[in-house]
């Protein structure tokens, strides 16, 4: 099979396509990171080239979102230039059906989460494998650390009941670095019960800069799947 025939790529170009169809000219718009909003990128530049969309500019949420949006001549701004964001777009690594999200996976969720509850509509771009009854079914809480407190955000996660590992790299030897220069402590809990009051209680332990549980965030998600070899989009 070629990578052209791969259902799953399709359905995630379908999924990015999906959203990138929802930006209208003169749009500020928040780019978010990953696979599937990559896709989002490469269909907003392609909106521009054909004249189809104009004016927009874009917020990128990490460096990966900036390499690619200057790839598919998608124009940048900063936060700093504009006073506010029309729409975000971006996935996530679960949704549970209140529409509340884990993120971080890529390391990125500090930006994403100030990027995204900005937007005044955030769009979530996921596979249907992310969808879960409840937050940390599959999926770690990712917490961004400041270097010189990782051992005391450790012990105070332990005593919250949780199994906190520190993020470590992939062919690269030592811990992963987010792009502010810290490190990334992913935690597992065994009940996620309340993850508005989990949010707000991790973000209070010193030396947490940010963590990867986004609540009453999400507008609308668009939901890739793979069905008798196509590729459909269907949302919540």
């Amino acid at each position: 099979m070629t990578a052209a025939e791969d259902p799953v790529k399709l359905m995630k170009q379908e999924v990015g396509k999906a959203a990138a169809n929802l930006v209208k000219s003169g749009s500020i718009v928040g780019l978010g990171t990953g696979s599937t909003t990559a896709y989002t990128i490469q269909f907003l530049g392609d909106r521009l080239k054909s004249g189809e969309l104009s004016d927009i500019v874009g917020v990128p949420t990490s460096f990966q979102s900036e390499v690619l949006a200057k790839q598919y001549g998608v124009p940048l701004t900063t936060l700093d230039a504009i006073d506010h964001i029309d729409i975000a777009i971006d996935g996530a690594d679960e949704v549970d059906p209140q529409k509340n999200l884990i993120k971080g996976g890529g390391a990125a969720h500090t930006r994403e989460k100030v990027v995204d509850y900005l937007a005044n509509q955030f769009i979530v771009v996921v596979d249907s494998g992310k969808l879960v009854e409840r937050l940390g079914s599959s999926f770690p809480v990712p917490v961004e650390v400041i270097p010189m407190a990782i051992t005391p955000v450790i012990n105070a996660i332990k005593k919250l009941g949780g199994k906190p590992e520190l993020r470590m790299g992939v062919k690269k030897a030592g811990p992963v670095i987010t792009d502010q220069g810290n490190m990334v402590v992913d935690v597992r809990f065994d009940n996620i019960d309340d993850p508005v009051n989990l949010e707000k209680t991790l973000n209070n332990i010193p030396g947490v800069l940010e963590n990867g549980i986004f609540v009453n965030c999400a507008d609308l998600v668009l939901i890739g799947e793979v069905k008798d070899g196509q590729p459909l989009v269907r949302q919540i």
